[in-house]
């Protein structure tokens, strides 16, 4: 590759290095793990919701998703419950405990947007949320192609 190649990986791979540096430094104090914040947000919307669902709208695995939602629990801020439909399942429920700590978790999310895009005009900031979206729906297709299932 030379010198004067653009790689889209390398500049997404260094924003989300500075994200979760950014994001584990404001929660800290509140014993969140990093990735931790994600399932949180979700729950924060959809209190209740399955693990598995939990799990597909993060896109990511259900181990990860397991071990993420075992640790959110032993820190007091998730419980399961037995799904009462499929007794192989569970639902994810938050806490008071997370309840208090949702204002501190949108303070630092919107922050870091909001540092991100302060430079963008309202135009340019449009553009990038419909070329990232683009870009996210292209990344899905080609794992989903191009896995080993």
């Amino acid at each position: 590759m030379n010198k004067n190649h653009k790689s889209v990986g390398k500049y997404i791979a260094i924003l989300y290095r500075q994200a979760q540096s950014y994001i584990v430094s404001q929660t800290k104090a509140y014993n969140i793990g990093r990735g931790q914040y994600a399932y949180l947000m979700v729950l924060f919307e959809q209190d209740g919701i399955s693990q598995e669902d939990l799990s597909n709208q993060l896109m990511i695995d259900k181990g990860t998703t397991a071990r993420a939602i075992d640790k959110l629990e032993k820190a007091g801020y998730v419980t399961r419950r037995i799904n009462a439909e499929d007794r192989r399942a569970y639902n994810v429920f938050i806490t008071d405990k997370a309840r208090e700590i949702q204002p501190v978790l949108y303070r630092t999310l919107t922050s870091l947007t909001d540092n991100y895009v302060k430079d963008l005009n309202q135009d340019e900031k449009e553009v990038l949320y419909k070329i990232l979206e683009k870009m996210v729906n292209s990344a899905m297709v080609y794992t989903k192609e191009n896995s080993e299932d």
